[in-house]
Protein backbone atom coordinates (compact mmCIF):
# COMPACT_ATOMS: atom_id res chain seq x y z
CA UNK A 1 0.00 0.00 0.00
CA UNK A 2 1.21 3.51 -0.84
CA UNK A 3 -0.02 6.62 0.92
CA UNK A 4 0.51 9.94 -0.89
CA UNK A 5 0.49 13.36 0.74
CA UNK A 6 0.75 16.59 -1.25
CA UNK A 7 2.07 19.81 0.20
CA UNK A 8 3.25 23.26 -0.85
CA UNK A 9 0.14 24.68 -2.45
CA UNK A 10 -0.98 28.22 -1.83
CA UNK A 11 -1.65 31.66 -3.28
CA UNK A 12 0.81 33.22 -5.70
CA UNK A 13 0.70 36.17 -8.07
CA UNK A 14 0.80 35.92 -11.83
CA UNK A 15 4.34 35.25 -13.01
CA UNK A 16 5.37 33.84 -9.66
CA UNK A 17 6.68 30.41 -8.72
CA UNK A 18 5.57 27.63 -6.44
CA UNK A 19 6.83 24.16 -5.69
CA UNK A 20 4.45 21.44 -4.67
CA UNK A 21 5.56 18.09 -3.35
CA UNK A 22 4.22 14.58 -3.08
CA UNK A 23 5.58 12.43 -0.29
CA UNK A 24 5.00 8.71 -0.31
CA UNK A 25 4.87 6.37 2.64
CA UNK A 26 4.74 2.63 2.37
CA UNK A 27 6.16 1.21 -0.84
CA UNK A 28 8.94 3.30 -2.43
CA UNK A 29 8.43 5.05 -5.73
CA UNK A 30 11.22 3.11 -7.37
CA UNK A 31 10.16 1.28 -10.50
CA UNK A 32 6.98 3.27 -10.66
CA UNK A 33 5.24 6.14 -12.37
CA UNK A 34 4.30 9.31 -10.54
CA UNK A 35 2.20 12.05 -12.09
CA UNK A 36 0.58 15.34 -11.28
CA UNK A 37 -2.99 16.06 -12.32
CA UNK A 38 -5.10 19.14 -11.72
CA UNK A 39 -8.78 19.81 -11.52
CA UNK A 40 -11.04 22.85 -11.43
CA UNK A 41 -14.72 22.73 -10.43
CA UNK A 42 -16.95 21.42 -13.17
CA UNK A 43 -14.11 20.02 -15.27
CA UNK A 44 -12.41 16.67 -15.55
CA UNK A 45 -9.13 16.01 -13.87
CA UNK A 46 -6.34 16.65 -16.35
CA UNK A 47 -2.80 15.34 -16.64
CA UNK A 48 -0.08 17.93 -16.04
CA UNK A 49 3.24 16.09 -15.77
CA UNK A 50 4.63 12.63 -15.17
CA UNK A 51 7.87 10.91 -14.34
CA UNK A 52 8.64 7.24 -14.74
CA UNK A 53 11.42 4.75 -14.56
CA UNK A 54 13.64 3.61 -16.14
CA UNK A 55 15.79 6.70 -16.32
CA UNK A 56 13.27 9.12 -14.73
CA UNK A 57 11.80 10.11 -18.07
CA UNK A 58 9.52 13.12 -17.83
CA UNK A 59 6.43 14.16 -19.73
CA UNK A 60 4.36 17.34 -19.75
CA UNK A 61 1.12 18.61 -21.14
CA UNK A 62 1.75 21.30 -23.76
CA UNK A 63 0.22 24.04 -21.59
CA UNK A 64 2.99 23.75 -18.99
CA UNK A 65 6.04 22.82 -21.08
CA UNK A 66 8.93 25.13 -20.37
CA UNK A 67 7.31 26.40 -17.16
CA UNK A 68 6.86 23.31 -14.97
CA UNK A 69 9.46 20.75 -13.98
CA UNK A 70 8.75 17.41 -12.34
CA UNK A 71 11.54 15.74 -10.40
CA UNK A 72 12.09 12.81 -8.09
CA UNK A 73 14.00 12.66 -4.82
CA UNK A 74 14.57 8.95 -4.36
CA UNK A 75 16.19 9.33 -0.96
CA UNK A 76 13.21 11.18 0.47
CA UNK A 77 10.69 9.18 -1.57
CA UNK A 78 9.23 12.46 -2.81
CA UNK A 79 8.27 13.91 -6.17
CA UNK A 80 8.23 17.66 -6.73
CA UNK A 81 6.55 19.88 -9.26
CA UNK A 82 8.33 23.20 -9.71
CA UNK A 83 5.94 25.68 -11.28
CA UNK A 84 7.31 28.91 -12.75
CA UNK A 85 5.73 31.77 -14.70
CA UNK A 86 2.37 30.86 -13.24
CA UNK A 87 -0.80 31.98 -14.99
CA UNK A 88 -4.37 32.38 -13.71
CA UNK A 89 -5.37 29.31 -15.74
CA UNK A 90 -2.99 27.23 -13.62
CA UNK A 91 -5.35 27.71 -10.68
CA UNK A 92 -6.63 24.29 -9.64
CA UNK A 93 -6.44 21.56 -7.07
CA UNK A 94 -3.31 19.58 -7.87
CA UNK A 95 -3.30 15.85 -7.22
CA UNK A 96 -0.42 13.43 -7.04
CA UNK A 97 -0.93 9.97 -8.52
CA UNK A 98 1.30 6.93 -8.45
CA UNK A 99 1.41 3.40 -9.75
CA UNK A 100 3.88 0.57 -9.32
CA UNK A 101 4.05 0.04 -13.09
CA UNK A 102 6.13 1.97 -15.60
CA UNK A 103 3.21 3.44 -17.53
CA UNK A 104 3.74 4.19 -21.19
CA UNK A 105 3.23 7.76 -22.35
CA UNK A 106 0.00 7.08 -24.21
CA UNK A 107 -1.57 5.81 -20.99
CA UNK A 108 0.00 8.26 -18.57
CA UNK A 109 -2.72 10.89 -18.90
CA UNK A 110 -5.49 8.49 -17.98
CA UNK A 111 -6.86 8.86 -14.44
CA UNK A 112 -7.70 5.16 -14.37
CA UNK A 113 -4.04 4.18 -14.93
CA UNK A 114 -3.09 4.96 -11.32
CA UNK A 115 -3.75 2.94 -8.19
CA UNK A 116 -2.81 5.60 -5.65
CA UNK A 117 -3.90 9.21 -5.22
CA UNK A 118 -3.22 11.99 -2.78
CA UNK A 119 -5.84 14.26 -1.26
CA UNK A 120 -4.89 17.28 -3.38
CA UNK A 121 -3.41 20.70 -2.72
CA UNK A 122 -4.91 24.00 -3.83
CA UNK A 123 -2.89 26.29 -6.08
CA UNK A 124 -4.34 29.74 -6.71
CA UNK A 125 -2.76 32.24 -9.10
CA UNK A 126 -4.06 35.76 -8.65
CA UNK A 127 -3.93 38.45 -11.33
Amino acid sequence: QVHLVESGGGLVQVGGSLRISCAASGRPFSGSTVAWFRQVPGKEREFVAGIRRPGSMTYYVDAVKGRFTISRDAVKNTVHLQMNSLKPEDTAVYYCAADSRSIIRSEMSRVTAYDYWGQGTQVTVSS
